[in-house]
């Protein structure tokens, strides 16, 4: 899996990144790159014409696509995240939404809004922030409070009110434009509306519940799975970062006023950021790996091995913040200047270190 990405696809990749910031959104050439590759399609099963790879593999493309461009690899997980949603949903509505080439999730965790019983199925209603991939998504997804008609809410066994997941068509939402954030620019994360719109029940769905379709590794805990995806994003940028740094110190035209000693300095900051990133990738794909041998041979995960993937996903995260952090003061104005590729990556960063799930490094 060394060579996951190819030299001429990176290369693509990051020859379009800083264009693509500019548009607000994934260049169309590295769109056509992604849907050639299946990137959107990561998650899907086979018999939907998925590309049958597995996490461990999918976590370490993630890794390869985030030291090649920030957005892209976001973009890529959180849709292809979104995509995951495949196995749950109605048979006969994934066929339909899979055989198009460009199919592309998008959608939001968040309880966003409500979807009241009808005859017919459902009427929702409801605004959802943060969908990476809104301008070029082909289907949304979306969480519900589910009401009766009297407006009340709809109670589970245990008393307390009901969520589902819902499916939308492209043509179904409003895009609302809002993603003004300095980094990750070109995830295109805007919101999306939906307004007094009834669809049909086999619309809906619930996750970890009855598993229609699916390849073998897909029941990774949904946790672990969010977190393990989001922190190779984390890691892949700061290895750009930290390539970018040790290139911009050297070719810094005020090198000459720092001495011996101050440029030793920074060399062993340098290796030590290094060093550090490193490990903490080895021990997370270290525990990674064994749950996932877990998984295939036990058909479960101990507590234990994912509360292991759960913290070091945290750590490898903020391990990659405080790597770009320590390192970004010596080099000079060329990484505070917006339009360079070293600024973009900061940003990209430290945009990516404000999701919720990896807030706490314990």
């Amino acid at each position: 899996m060394e060579q996951i990405l190819s030299k001429a696809d990176q290369a693509k990749i990051r020859q379009y990144a800083g264009a693509a910031e500019e548009l607000g959104e994934l260049h169309p050439e590295v769109l056509e790159l992604a849907y050639q590759q299946q990137w959107f399609k990561l998650f899907v099963p086979e018999q939907y014409g998925g590309p049958g790879k597995k996490l461990p593999e999918i976590l370490r493309l993630e890794e390869a696509l985030a030291e090649a461009d920030g957005s892209l690899a976001w973009t890529v997980t959180l849709c292809s995240g979104a995509a995951w949603f495949a196995g749950f949903l109605n048979v006969a509505q994934a066929e339909q939404l899979f055989a198009d080439r460009k199919v592309c999730f998008a959608g939001s965790g968040a309880i966003g809004g409500t979807a009241i019983t009808t005859p017919d199925g459902y009427l929702v209603n409801g605004t959802w922030k943060y969908a990476s991939g809104a301008l070029h998504a082909t289907v949304f997804t979306a969480n519900c409070l589910l009401k009766n008609e009297d407006g009340t809410d709809v109670l589970t066994t245990e008393g307390k009110p009901a969520v589902k997941s819902f499916i939308f068509k492209r043509n179904e939402v409003s895009i609302l434009a809002g993603w003004s954030y300095f980094g990750l620019v070109a995830t295109g994360s805007h919101a999306f509306e939906i307004e007094n719109l009834t669809v049909s029940a086999d619309r809906s769905f619930e996750i970890n519940k009855t598993i229609n379709v699916a390849d073998e590794g897909f029941d990774y805990p949904f946790l672990q799975l969010a977190e393990t995806t989001l922190a190779v994003n984390s890691l892949g940028m700061a290895k750009h970062f930290v390539a970018l740094v040790e290139e911009t110190f050297y070719a810094r035209s005020g090198l000459k006023r720092y001495n011996e000693t101050q440029t030793a300095y920074f060399d062993q900051e340098l290796q030590r950021c290094k060093k550090e990133l490193n490990e903490f990738r080895e021990q997370f794909y270290t525990a990674f790996d064994l749950s996932w041998e877990q998984l295939l041979k036990y058909q479960k995960i101990d507590e234990e091995s994912l509360a292991k993937v759960s913290l070091l996903s945290r750590q490898l995260a903020h391990c990659a913040r405080k790597t770009s952090d320590t390192l970004f003061p010596y080099c000079g104005l060329e990484a505070a200047k917006k339009e360079t590729t070293i600024n973009r990556v900061w940003r990209d960063i430290h945009t990516a270190s404000q999701h919720a799930l990896l807030t706490f490094e314990s």
